[in-house]
């Protein structure tokens, strides 16, 4: 295996890779627990949102030309409503707030830090922008007991406090896909973790 580059995707590049990025966001959240039945036409279209937010980051990890894993941030506000009200419902500075989107990587390359490179590269893009005191995320809650829960599957909830994130109680929204074995889009329960921005 040659060595991983990351590197930020930016203007024509970014925009010339959102095929690719589509593909490797289906592959990988195709497993637990996301076990999404995705399809490109609207990955793509979603893609294309970070592509219209002017302080929007699109973090690669490149096994030479190859896209093998991705991880995306924007400011909150450019986010769908979807994402923008609970933080409006509790009163917080939406404004200060930057969001990262989703980190994927396919399994072959996990465990060599490149996860902790995709943070501490969004992180440091937020922090470059100057406006921003908090970074967050949302991740689906699944039950213990689900019944596609991999034998030994390990959440990554120690990987995020140990980046410094806190799952906030009451924060929370919804998304809705569409399951590998549902036969219609269902809503998913997502929780938020939030980190305070180091200056």
């Amino acid at each position: 295996m040659s060595k991983i580059r990351v590197a930020s995707l930016t203007g024509e590049e970014a925009a010339q890779r959102v095929p690719e990025l589509a593909r490797l966001r289906i592959a990988v959240f195709r497993e637990f627990p996301y076990l999404y039945d995705g399809s490109l036409d609207y990955e793509e279209r979603y893609l294309r949102t970070y592509l219209e937010s002017r302080d929007a980051v699109i973090v690669a990890a490149l096994d030479g030309d190859a896209i093998v894993g991705a991880a995306t941030a924007l400011p909150l506000e450019d986010e769908t409503e979807e994402v923008i009200a609970p933080f409006a419902a509790q009163g917080r500075d939406v404004p200060a707030i930057f969001y990262f989107g989703a980190s994927v990587l396919l399994r072959p390359y996990r465990g060599q830090g490149i996860g902790v490179a995709f943070f501490d590269r969004r992180e440091a893009h937020a922090r470059a922008l100057g406006r921003f005191r908090w970074t967050c995320f949302c991740a689906v809650d699944r039950s213990a007991g689900h019944p596609r829960r991999p034998p030994g599957y390990v959440p990554l909830d120690a990987f995020w406090e140990k980046r410094g994130y806190r799952r906030v109680p009451g924060l929370e929204t919804s998304f809705s896909w569409k399951d590998l074995d549902e036969e219609k889009e269902s809503p998913k329960r997502m929780l938020f973790w939030m980190k305070e921005l180091e200056r």
